[in-house]
């Protein structure tokens, strides 16, 4: 197929009712790449992934799919496309193997092409020993794992993958990241939608950020993470009462003081830096009691874009990161 975009949305607009949904995004996949669709719950990003899968009409802009119209040539796009959807969509009642092999003749695939194929993505999916298992006694990253390869079984380049990650154990995340990896090293073009910053920013090639059905970023994680600014360093004090002291001793234009924290974050260009700021302090009779460098993220992106954190970022990861201890400095 001519073109090096595999995936074109351009001005998609979408609305229920009174309410809109896509307000005229626009992006592109290269053939061989991954986007990842990044948001909160209700940005949009299913509703995308319904439209260009075929299964929801758009109001209006143009969506093509291998060179294929979503609307006029929609039998065309299905026919190159996988989807895993939120939901492991597995009938509960067959064995993993079946669920495979029912797949593959309903792709009109020949009974031996289907059993062939089966055991071939059975063993790429690690599930050959749960086989002849009812998927109903499968975990819950088994199951995930099933349905990804359900999605694979007429073998399309292309893959829409609406937050395959969602409610899986950290383990079980790590071991789709990994299957994930392996079709878009094996050629694949993904769409990749997400509420998790670490999802993107590990397998995506490229990220869009999608809130309240605008994209209103795009580009690399490193792209991204450098709106945000330069790496910061911060200081936890041993006495409050220096942190003014601190301020005017550091000479920076970007320094930010916070009293309850007894700290100082400072925007640093180089590592050489750290060590003109601990000598100033130094030199000033104040006193560090911790430090640790901070390198932007997609979490910092996602929150001066948005104004607001990540949906998808978890109690968890947060309560680990309000009881990060600073690293210790050294005493001589």
């Amino acid at each position: 197929m001519p073109g090096t975009d595999a995936i074109v949305v351009r001005s998609l607009v979408k609305s229920f009712k009174k309410v809109n949904v896509l307000e005229g995004i626009t992006f592109s996949v290269p053939r061989g790449t991954m986007l990842a669709l990044l948001g909160p719950n209700g940005a949009g990003k299913t509703t995308t992934i319904r439209i260009l899968s075929t299964l929801l009409r758009p109001d209006g802009g143009e969506v093509r799919v291998n060179g294929f119209d979503v609307v006029r040539e929609a039998d065309a796009v299905r026919a190159v496309i996988g989807l895993t959807g939120q939901y492991a969509a597995v009938d509960e009642y067959l064995t993993g193997r079946e669920n495979l092999e029912m797949m593959g003749r309903l792709y009109h695939l020949s009974a031996a092409d289907s059993r062939r194929r089966a055991t071939e993505l059975l063993e790429q999916f690690d599930l050959a020993d749960a086989a002849k298992r009812a998927s109903k006694t499968y975990s819950g990253g088994m199951r995930r794992r099933l349905d990804l390869a359900a999605s694979l079984v007429a073998a399309p380049p292309i893959l829409f993958l609406d937050e395959p990650t969602t409610g899986l154990d950290p383990r079980s995340r790590l071991m789709m990241w990994d299957v994930i990896g392996k079709l878009l090293h094996d050629g694949a073009t993904i769409l990749l939608t997400t509420q998790y910053l670490e999802e993107a920013d590990k397998l995506a090639n490229r990220i869009a950020v999608m809130d309240r059905g605008r994209v209103i970023a795009e580009g690399t994680a490193a792209e991204l993470k450098s709106k945000v600014g330069k790496d910061r360093l911060e200081l936890t004090l041993e006495r409050e009462n220096d942190l003014e002291r601190a301020g005017t001793s550091i000479e920076r234009a970007d320094v930010t003081l916070r009293t309850e924290e007894r700290s100082v974050s400072v925007a640093i260009d180089r590592v050489e830096d750290v060590q003109h700021i601990l000598n100033r302090l130094e030199n000033a009779g104040i006193t560090v009691a911790g430090l640790s460098l901070h390198k932007p993220t997609l979490d910092d992106v996602f929150l001066q874009l948005t104004g607001r954190e990540p949906a998808g970022r978890s109690t968890a990861s947060r309560q680990a990161e309000e009881k990060k201890e600073p690293a210790p400095v050294p005493t001589r």
